[in-house]
């Protein structure tokens, strides 16, 4: 039975969520787990099972779940302000924060030091790549049915070139699919049901969910169609809104699942940067609290500064790197707050959570495609002692973090400055 809820002030919500937006490191499960100590066991402020229903939800929806979870409970405690405040808090202080660390790395790049720190950081992602394969690889693939997808969306990606969303679809078609005539392939559980949810008082009205979602899509893009009315169609701001709009919308899985598909647009379709800054950036937001997504802002900063609409490089990246955050996340405030009272209705969904376990498989072949195209371009062109030293950095990195379990935002930090030693000592 669950203990009975207590409905803090405003206030006390605000600052709540502006100190976890300071402290969310670890990761989404590190993040869901302050949430539900602070706010289920401590604070009291929800219950076990409307805080389980909400999580399920979120893990059915694109963008950043932890993020999504914190926007939803806003919600259930303050309505529509409360989910704006919590979603808004959750992401600034580390956009703030990756934003300087972006500005530091363009500015200083060009020295030795900073050079040998950014070698760091990348060897030391990719030793967190592999350890998030092995960890979500044992605990998704338990069948030959996720065994299949993630061989699939492997082959798929590495070998015929696949669309990131045409993998994830026919993922999702594959588990509706099961779900409908093969239920046995399926792992055994299911979201979890049952209770009454919604904030107090709330009833669900297709009009009133209707116009939230017509005035939040209004607010996503008419700042970027503003920016293309001022800069151009053809400016670097406008194809940076279009595109970190579309990888929202697909960046189910989690941050390591679109990374792929993110690398291939930005490095390779847009040259917005190099294969060596993609890294460097995602090492970065491993380093900050928030959702890795945010690695996103990385790109918008620096290739809006190596390719500026603005006379001042420095303004340009400012400039991209709003637009990312703004492009990446606002879709995630659409969705939740749209969908905030049918949470009950939704978690009971059986093909929804079959399409969920088909896209979590599939996306352990999405990240060993991430592990080797990081890893091609990162020992390419490296001599026998670099090539050991890449390996064996990420092998640390693995090791400190998938087995004697440190936090990964004092590894990586730690492992870029072994680097620069190391190199220093060369």
């Amino acid at each position: 039975m669950n203990s009975p809820t207590e409905r803090p002030r405003f206030a006390e919500a605000v600052r709540f969520w502006l100190l976890l937006g300071c402290i969310s490191f670890g990761g989404p499960a590190g993040q869901i787990a302050i949430m539900h100590a602070e706010l289920v066991e401590k604070r009291r402020w929800v219950d076990e099972a409307t805080f389980l229903r909400a999580l399920d939800l979120c893990m059915l929806l694109p963008g950043p779940e932890a993020m999504q979870l914190a926007t939803w409970l806003g919600w259930r405690l303050h309505g529509l302000r409360g989910g704006l405040i919590a979603g808004a808090l959750f992401v600034l202080p580390a956009a703030v924060l990756l934003a300087l660390l972006a500005w530091a790395y363009m500015r200083f790049g060009h020295l030795p030091v900073t050079a040998a720190v950014a070698f760091g950081l990348q060897a030391a992602v990719l030793g967190l790549i592999v350890h998030a394969l092995q960890r979500i690889g044992t605990r998704v693939l338990r069948t030959p049915l996720a065994i299949a997808l993630a061989v699939g969306a492997l082959a798929a990606l590495a070998l015929l070139r696949w669309p990131f969303p045409w993998v994830l679809a026919g993922a999702a078609l594959a588990g509706l699919a099961a779900w409908r005539f093969r239920p046995h392939w399926l792992p055994a559980g299911g979201l979890h049901g049952g209770g009454e949810g919604g904030q107090a008082g709330t009833r669900p009205s297709l009009a009133r969910a209707a116009l939230r979602a017509a005035v939040l899509t209004a607010v996503w893009w008419a700042p970027l169609l503003a920016l293309a009315a001022w800069l151009g169609f053809d400016s670097t701001a406008w194809a940076m809104g279009r595109f970190f709009g579309q990888a929202a919308l697909v960046t189910l899985g989690g941050a390591y699942a679109v990374l792929p598909y993110v690398a291939e647009r930005a490095v390779h379709a847009q040259g917005w940067l190099d294969a060596g800054q993609m890294m460097t950036g995602l090492g970065l937001a491993e380093t900050t609290p928030g959702p890795l997504i945010l690695v996103l802002e990385f790109v918008g900063f620096v290739g809006a500064w190596q390719h500026p609409d603005l006379p001042s490089p420095l303004a340009s990246a400012w400039l991209g790197a709003g637009v990312a955050v703004w492009a990446t996340f606002l879709p995630s405030f659409l969705f939740v707050l749209t969908l905030a009272p049918w949470v009950e209705r939704i978690a009971r969904v059986g093909a929804a959570a079959a399409m969920l376990g088909a896209i979590t498989a599939a996306v352990v072949g999405v990240i060993a495609q991430l592990a080797l195209w990081f890893g091609a371009r990162l020992l390419g062109g490296q001599d026998a002692v670099g090539a050991a030293l890449v390996l064996g950095i990420a092998a640390a990195t693995w090791w400190a973090v998938g087995i004697r379990r440190w936090p990964v935002y004092a590894v990586v930090p730690a492992a870029a400055l072994l680097a620069a030693a190391l190199q220093a000592a060369r």
